[in-house]
C-alpha cells in the first residue's frame, strides 16, 4: 500500500513532515519521506490528511461503563474503593453479559476516537480476564490486560507483613498467564511481602507491573500513618513496578524517587477531576525526566477519549503549575511515551520497521482549519469528528481515504 500526499508526524520526535509518502508491506512501514514516489500498487491520496501515531490509552477500567455517572456525588472512597466502594458492589452484582456488553461499546468508541491501543486494569481475577477477551472478539482494537486477585488485606494483616495464603498465589499466577501483567489496587490493601509477590511473580514471568499510586491526599495520609512511608515509597522499595498511575498527590520527592528508577507515570487527570482529588503536576515530572503517559481511567467517571484529556491537560497545567507543557510533548505522552512504558516496541511512532497504527485527521475539517500550528490544533481542537480513518495494523478499521 503507498499513502501519497500527506502530513505526517515522523518518528519518536514527532517531526512534521509537510506533504510526504509512506509505503506499506505485511501491515509495517517500509519507507517514509518527503514528496513523493513512484507506486502503483494500492495507492491512497491522502491530500489535505495529517497522519499521527494511533493514540495509545495507557490507563483504563472498560467494565465499569455499566456504571457511567452513578453516585457522582459521592466521595472518592465511596465510589471506587477497591474493597468497600460503590464500583465493587456493582461490578460483583451485574451479569456478565451486561458487562461484556458496555466494555465491546467502550472499546468500539475508542476506536472511533483514534484509540489503537489500550491497557486495561482488570478486576476479576481470571473471570476478569476471560471476560475482557471475550468482548474484545469482534473488536479491532489491541488491549493489553492487566489482571489481579480479589483478595485484600485489613489494616493489622498488612503492618504485620503478613503473606498471601498459597491458593491466592495460585489464584495470582493463573491470572498473570492468562494476561499480559498485573494491574494493582494500590499498596495501602497489601503488606510488603505481599507487593514483593507481585513483583517477582510479575518478573518470572516477563509480564508487565503496574499499580495506583498516590490518587487522594487520604490514600497518601493512611500510607504515612499506617506504614511510616509514603504510597510511593513503599512500591518503589518493594516493588519496582513498570509504571504507576496518578501521581495526582505525589511529592516532590515521590516525583524525584520514580525518576530516579526510570519508573514510567500514567497520569488520567479528567478522571482525578471528577472524584475532586488534584490536578497532577505534570510539568514537575517532566522537568524531573520522567516518562510520563495518558490514560482516561474509569468509564463509570469519565469518557475514554484521549482528545479531551489532551485538551484538558494543555489548559489546567498553565492553570495550576503556571507552566507551559508543549503540545508536541503532549502528544508525545499518548504515542511515543505510552508505547515505551508498556513495552511495546514496534508501536508508538509513524516510522520505518514500525508496526502500521495510525489515525488520519482531517486537517480541512470546520475546527482545524487554518491549521497553523499541529501539534497545537490536535492537542486543542480535534476531537472524534476530525477523524477520517483509522489504521490498526496496516487494515483500515474505521472510516476510510
Amino acid at each position: 500500500m503507498h499513502i501519497k500526499n500527506a502530513s505526517i508526524l515522523y518518528g519518536k520526535d514527532l517531526e512534521f513532515i509537510q506533504s510526504g509518502y509512506a509505503v506499506i508491506e505485511n501491515g509495517v512501514f517500509t519507507k517514509i519521506g518527503n514528496g513523493s514516489i513512484e507506486h502503483d500498487d494500492n495507492v491512497h491520496d491522502a491530500e489535505g490528511l495529517l497522519m499521527i501515531p494511533g493514540l495509545i490509552n495507557a490507563h483504563t477500567h472498560i467494565a465499569d461503563s455499566i456504571a457511567k455517572d452513578i453516585a457522582a456525588d459521592r466521595s472518592f472512597n465511596e465510589r471506587i474503593h477497591p474493597v468497600y466502594g460503590i464500583k465493587r458492589s456493582i461490578l460483583n452484582k451485574s451479569k456478565q453479559k451486561h458487562l461484556s456488553t458496555y466494555m465491546q461499546a467502550a472499546a468500539l468508541s475508542m476506536v472511533k476516537k483514534g484509540i489503537t491501543t489500550f491497557a486495561d486494569f482488570r478486576e476479576g481475577a481470571i473471570d476478569g480476564i476471560t471476560l475482557l477477551k471475550n468482548a474484545l472478539n469482534d473488536v479491532e482494537i489491541r488491549c493489553l490486560g492487566l489482571g489481579r486477585v480479589e483478595y485484600y488485606f485489613d489494616t493489622d494483616s498488612a503492618k504485620n507483613n503478613v503473606d498471601f495464603p498459597e491458593d491466592v498465589k495460585k489464584t495470582a499466577e493463573s491470572v498473570l498467564r492468562a494476561c499480559d501483567g498485573f494491574g494493582i489496587s494500590g499498596a495501602n490493601e497489601y503488606s510488603k511481602n505481599a507487593l514483593e509477590y507481585f513483583a517477582k511473580t510479575a518478573r518470572s514471568h516477563n509480564k508487565l507491573l503496574g499499580i495506583h499510586a498516590a490518587e487522594a491526599l487520604e490514600s497518601c495520609r493512611y500510607s504515612m500513618e499506617n506504614f511510616g512511608s509514603s504510597e510511593v515509597g513503599r512500591i518503589v522499595t518493594h516493588m519496582m513496578p513498570d509504571f504507576v498511575v496518578h501521581m495526582t498527590n505525589a511529592s516532590d520527592d515521590d516525583i524525584k524517587l520514580v525518576a530516579s528508577k526510570n519508573i514510567g507515570i500514567v497520569v488520567c487527570p479528567r478522571a482525578n477531576g471528577v472524584l475532586g482529588v488534584g490536578v497532577p503536576r505534570i510539568a514537575s515530572m517532566l522537568k524531573h525526566n520522567c516518562t510520563v503517559a495518558i490514560g482516561t481511567d474509569n468509564v463509570m467517571l469519565n469518557s475514554p477519549d484521549l482528545f479531551r484529556e489532551l485538551d484538558y491537560i494543555w489548559k489546567v497545567c498553565r492553570a495550576v503549575e503556571h507552566e507551559f507543557v508543549s503540545a508536541r510533548e503532549l502528544l508525545k505522552m499518548v504515542t511515543v511515551n505510552a508505547a515505551k512504558i508498556l513495552k511495546l516496541d514496534k508501536l508508538g511512532c509513524i516510522a520505518e520497521k514500525m508496526i502500521v497504527d495510525a489515525v488520519f485527521i482531517d486537517t480541512h475539517s470546520l475546527d482545524l482549519e487554518p491549521m497553523h500550528d499541529p501539534y497545537t490544533s490536535i492537542v486543542h481542537r480535534a476531537s472524534e469528528s476530525s477523524i477520517k480513518a483509522v489504521m490498526i495494523g496496516g487494515r483500515f478499521v474505521h472510516g476510510s481515504l
